[in-house]
């Protein structure tokens, strides 16, 4: 492996191109105007109308010369496909939960799962919700709340696992409105944290707890691989394991999991349910029946469940992993050198830039972080997402007051075996220029909102 060569520094893309697509180069002048058709909502751009797209990695990476091969064999029969149930082995055999339920993406497995266990008074805990299992929360009644680690709250920190629940937060709940928590969910990589992962060491403490206080654990596990990935490069003794192993030890430690497998499952659509408790079964399946489809496809064609079945898989090699984190450092340390504030450390799927730090005099209602990410559009036809402000604060109806969020970041997100080092070189540029140029940037308020998951479908326009 070429990785094993210590006379060669660089870490080469594991992966030969053979089939490309073509990339759009609007000018300024058209990304001017296309601006302020979107209405500064980056959600709202059309495709061709973005040169480098990093608004997510969720279900827009490229597949392997295998998952390709593994779609002529879905078995597209409705009920009792063989492409099911290879993939139902699959997931069986890296997690280790007997019931398995496919859903079209993560979100809908988000919606079974806390249609099940939220509702009115009913108090859900997770180191970081991201924004539609918050919504999903909120949406029955029920309130998310966030517990990640002290140490995330301070961009500059260089710690290894800023992703971890804290423990004590969680013990204190968990003692104060013990009959109000149904469930503790963990995040594996912490998301709305700056993509930070989650050590092995706090899953434990966290089960140890949820065993204490007779609670289910639950893993949002969309990035399992990469989370595995870190516990192997930064947790004591872990380091000889393979990524493999690591990933199944951790989901043993849960009692289940929601996957969006658009992201490690390294396919363009798909997700899942995995759980232990039988008692769960009958529940989450009827929902899936009622929205999803027959729990044998469950909104998915059997070509979709035979390429995400290659793709889970796939996604535990190491020189893949290996380049991805790597991949994400030089775009973070390129930006940090160029001048543009950064998270730190850099997690295993995106650079998330510190709008706070590059603009510390505007107030959360100016939304720094959407005009950062509008910013990074006009110049150089980068298209990032805001985890702000936009996203994650909420306008008081009686004062249209904006409650800020903890962190003003624009994620920056790498789609997996898509961009080679030149693309991400000219982002490095795109985003120095931009940093040099902090003083052009335009405050923005938001003109129209919807209730719930505004940052979608938001209007905004220049103060």
């Amino acid at each position: 492996m070429f990785h094993a060569d210590p006379r060669f520094r660089t870490v080469i893309e594991p992966f030969r191109l053979k089939m490309v697509e073509p990339i759009h180069f609007p000018s300024r002048d058209e990304r001017a105007r296309a601006l302020v058709d979107a209405n500064y909502n980056l959600f709202n751009l059309y495709s061709e109308l973005v040169t480098i797209d990093l608004l997510t990695d969720s279900g827009t990476g490229a597949m392997s010369t295998e998952q390709w091969a593994a779609l002529l064999r879905g078995d597209e029969s409705y009920a009792g496909a063989t492409s099911f149930r290879k993939f139902e082995r699959v997931v069986q055999e890296l997690t280790g939960y007997p019931y398995v339920l496919p859903t079209h993406q993560g979100r809908a497995a988000e919606h079974l799962l806390f249609g099940h266990f939220g509702g009115p008074g009913k108090i859900i805990p997770n180191n970081s919700h991201f924004d539609t299992t918050r919504a999903h929360v909120e949406h029955t009644g029920a309130v998310a709340t966030d517990l990640p680690t002290p140490l995330a709250a301070d961009t500059q920190v260089e710690a290894a696992f800023k992703g971890d629940m804290d423990l004590k937060a969680l013990e204190k709940l968990l003692t104060e409105k013990h009959e109000q928590i149904p469930v503790v969910c963990v995040t594996i990589t912490n998301n709305a944290a700056g993509g930070q992962p989650v050590s092995m060491a706090n899953l434990r403490a966290v089960r140890a707890l949820c065993d204490r206080f007779k609670k289910p654990m639950f893993l949002d596990a969309a990035r399992f691989a990469e989370n595995a990935w870190f516990v192997r490069d930064r947790e004591p003794g872990y380091s000889t394991m393979d990524v493999r192993q690591i990933a199944e030890d951790a989901f043993r430690l849960a009692d289940g999991c929601w996957v969006s497998a658009k992201k490690d499952g390294l396919v363009n659509i798909g997700g899942f349910l995995a759980f232990k408790d039988e008692s769960l079964l009958d529940p989450l399946r009827n929902g899936l029946i009622l929205n999803e489809g027959f729990p044998t496809y469950g909104g998915l064609a059997g070509r979709d469940l035979e390429a995400l079945a290659v793709g889970l898989t796939e996604v535990t090699d190491e020189d893949y992993l290996r380049y991805r984190a790597r991949s994400v450092a030089w775009l973070g340390k390129g930006l940090e050198a160029g001048g543009m504030p950064v998270l730190k450390p850099f997690g295993g799927h995106a650079v998330y830039l510190d709008a706070k730090r590059l603009l510390p005099d505007w107030p959360a209602d100016h939304f720094p972080a959407q005009a950062l990410a509008c910013a990074l559009y006009l110049e150089g036809g980068v298209r990032g997402v805001e985890i702000g402000t936009l996203m994650f604060g909420k306008t008081d109806p009686a004062t249209g007051v904006q409650s800020p969020a903890p962190r003003e970041l624009v994620r920056l997100a790498l789609p997996r075996r898509v961009y080679t080092q030149a693309h991400v070189d000219y982002v490095i540029e795109v985003g120095t220029w931009v940093a040099r140029h902090k003083h052009e940037l335009q405050p923005l308020k938001i003109v129209k909102e919807s209730p719930a998951l505004r940052h979608f479908t938001a209007h905004l326009a220049p103060r």
